[in-house]
Parts: C-alpha cells; sequence; structure tokens
C-alpha cells in the first residue's frame, strides 16, 4: 500500500537530515517558497521509509536516499515519480518564483553527464566542507507545518 502524505499537489523533498549542506538547502528553499509548493522529509525519517523501499532505495548503503536529494511527484499517489541529483535540483527550481525557474531553463541547457559530475563532486566533498550534524535540526514553528 502507497503511503499517503497528504500534500496535495505539492512536490515533496527528501534530504540527508545530517547534513549541513542539505540543511541550508532546505533554509534556502523555505525562504523562497512563497507560493507554498514544496514539503520536505529528512531520509531519517520513518514516514519515507515506504517510498524508499517502493523505488529500492535504502538509508544506510552508498547510493542510497542519504547520498541525494530526492524530489518527489506525485508522493503516494499512482504516479509516483522520483528525481535525483541535478534533475531534482532542477525540478526544484521550476517551483520557486521568479527568476528561479530561468535558472532552472539554464541548467538543463548544461549537458545532463556534465550536470552530475558537478552534482556529485559536491555530495563527495559536502561532509568535509559543511560538516555533519549530530541531529536532524528541528524546524521552528513556522516551518514545522511544512515538514512530515
Amino acid at each position: 500500500m502507497a503511503e499517503s502524505f497528504q500534500i496535495g499537489d505539492r512536490v515533496l523533498v527528501v534530504f540527508d537530515g545530517r547534513c549541513g549542506l542539505c540543511n541550508r538547502a532546505v533554509r534556502w528553499l523555505l525562504r523562497r517558497d512563497r507560493r507554498d509548493r514544496l514539503r520536505f522529509a529528512a531520509s531519517e525519517s520513518a514516514k519515507v521509509a515506504g517510498l524508499l523501499a517502493r523505488h529500492g532505495m535504502g538509508t544506510a548503503a552508498r547510493g542510497s536516499a542519504q547520498d541525494t536529494i530526492l524530489v518527489v511527484r506525485d508522493a503516494g499517489g499512482a504516479a509516483e515519480k522520483i528525481l535525483v541529483r541535478s534533475d531534482g535540483v532542477v525540478a526544484l527550481l521550476r517551483e520557486l518564483p521568479r527568476p528561479w525557474p530561468a535558472v532552472a531553463a539554464a541548467l538543463q541547457w548544461i549537458p545532463r553527464p556534465v550536470r552530475e559530475l558537478g552534482y556529485r563532486l559536491i555530495a563527495r566533498w559536502r561532509y568535509r566542507i559543511w560538516g555533519r550534524l549530530e541531529i536532524c535540526p528541528v524546524p521552528t514553528t513556522e516551518e514545522r507545518e511544512r515538514f512530515l
């Protein structure tokens, strides 16, 4: 049975809750998501375990959900689709107000292998540069409704 996330037509962003860069990215997205298009869940969350299992993704092994951002359209629905790495970043930018959809369009002109290389290089060094958090930060009261 598919997990019902009850997020309507919003996009679910699954991120590594212990990654300093990922947490900064979520804060950045929250400030810019003025149309309330995004919902967030840490990859360590029990609520995303079914989603990860349906798509053959674990939370501990290399190549797992913790190694990349996951952007989920129609979460829990019949047309559920997961976008990963640079495709996920492009999808997120499209959900934000101007000028970010134009930035997403520009990024799509970069060949996917080049975008993926850039993404993987940043992902490889993210803990060394931005740190690893002991626990996933608790959202503020205002942000709480946007987290699963």
